[in-house]
């Protein structure tokens, strides 16, 4: 993912959190908040709580790769935060996949029939 697309600051992080709506799933927490940019961006965080470095790197690489097939189908103006939950440590790579695809439908995000592609 092209790091202009990155929400990187944490006065970001943190208006995003205060203020967006939050969905949650057992994986992953995404937590979304339109923005006035003329681009969405994404951030992708892993706690303590999933383990070692190790552990939490893999998880944050797993999940910026399962949105990135999502991005050309999220409009404009957005500012997203996906955020690793402990039993994603275990989960198969196409759980992952189809746990950010219901995240992003459950915010209208992506129409219902983009995630079964």
């Amino acid at each position: 993912m092209n790091r202009r697309f990155r929400l990187a600051s944490s006065n970001d992080f943190k208006r995003v959190r205060q203020n967006g709506k939050a969905h949650a799933h057992p994986l992953v927490v995404l937590h979304a908040l339109p923005s006035s940019l003329p681009s969405t961006r994404l951030a992708v965080s892993a706690g303590r709580s999933l383990g070692s470095a190790v552990q939490r790197n893999r998880a944050k690489r797993r999940l910026r790769e399962a949105a990135r097939a999502h991005l050309p189908s999220i409009p404009p103006g957005w500012d997203l935060i996906l955020t690793a939950r402990a039993p994603i440590s275990n989960a198969a790579w196409p759980e992952i996949q189809e746990a950010v695809a219901s995240l992003l439908r459950r915010a209208r995000l992506i129409p219902d029939d983009h995630a079964k592609s």
